[in-house]
């Protein structure tokens, strides 16, 4: 891949040449559907790359929304990451148990943060379990605190009233990055309550259709020639949504790699826009 693929995405073999760097802070960010039943701080737990951390998409959240783990606030997260031992001018890098799947939400609050130094694991634990690299357990090690300075990026942030003005102005594309049948609005979304559909004029590009049978992400010109399929001009400003913020956060990075680096990602998603809200949608194939 290109430079601007190797700024966001690196490969295990660098990540295990480079644990002990004093710079260094790597975050397994994994989560799971609801529907899942799976505990990732548990699996966290059992198995780990040495020295990483976790991050909990759900609980480093916005506790005041009543939507799914929204970002937090900056004064929440540099706390967090100021007791966890994160600190200005490390270099972090994430992953999580899929291959390539909630480390890319991890990635966007990061960025979202102000902070650029910040990578996703290719492949993920997946991978570095089939390489048969080292695993620890147990809870973290303990880091020294560190003092943390969050800048939010408010360009790489999109709420409801942003997209009703896109949406009014034309101003961006909307890509969604569930499901066909959940996007054209044939199957039911996994939390109740929501109307089925997507966004007026939203492109569909599935998470899935980005990786490998490994987890790993596909090619650039793989990825180049999916979005253009979907009809997305990745030269173009693009706003990312999906159910909750985290597999709309996968497009963003794909975008990123592709040196699309501006890719908002529309913070409630359809959690928020797919409540009975009197709010416009649409159902069937993108137009």
């Amino acid at each position: 891949m290109l430079n601007t693929a190797k700024k966001w995405i690196v490969e295990s073999d660098w990540l295990a040449a480079h644990l002990e760097a004093p710079d260094l802070v790597v975050f397994d960010g994994s989560w799971h559907l609801p529907t899942t039943g799976r505990d990732p701080k548990a699996e966290y737990q059992d198995a780990h790359i040495p020295g990483a951390l976790f991050f909990d998409i759900d609980d480093l959240s916005d506790e005041k929304s009543a939507l799914p783990h929204m970002l937090p606030s900056t004064v929440k997260f540099a706390s967090r990451m100021k007791k966890m031992g994160v600190g200005d001018g490390m270099r972090i890098v994430v992953y999580d148990t899929e291959g390539l799947f909630s480390a890319a939400r991890v990635w966007w609050t990061f960025r979202a943060m102000g902070h650029e130094d910040v990578a996703v694991l290719n492949g993920g634990l997946r991978k570095w379990k089939a390489e048969e690299r080292p695993l620890d357990d147990g809870p973290p090690r303990k880091r020294p605190e560190c003092h943390y300075t969050p800048l939010m990026n408010a360009s790489l942030i999109r709420d409801m009233d942003d997209i009703k003005q896109v949406l009014e102005r034309r101003s961006a594309q909307i890509v969604d990055a569930r499901p066909p049948g959940r996007f054209v609005g044939s199957e039911p979304e996994p939390r109740p309550g929501l109307r089925c559909g997507h966004l007026p004029g939203a492109r569909n590009v599935p998470s899935q259709s980005l990786l490998n049978s490994d987890g790993t992400l596909k090619s650039q010109s793989e990825l180049a020639k999916i979005f253009a399929d979907a009809g997305i001009d990745t030269s173009m400003p693009v706003i990312t949504t999906c159910g909750s913020g985290v597999t709309a956060s996968m497009l963003s990075l794909a975008l990123a790699v592709l040196g699309q680096t501006d890719a908002a990602v529309y913070d409630g998603s359809w959690a928020e826009w797919g409540g009975d809200n009197g709010l416009p949608i649409e159902t069937g194939p993108a137009a």
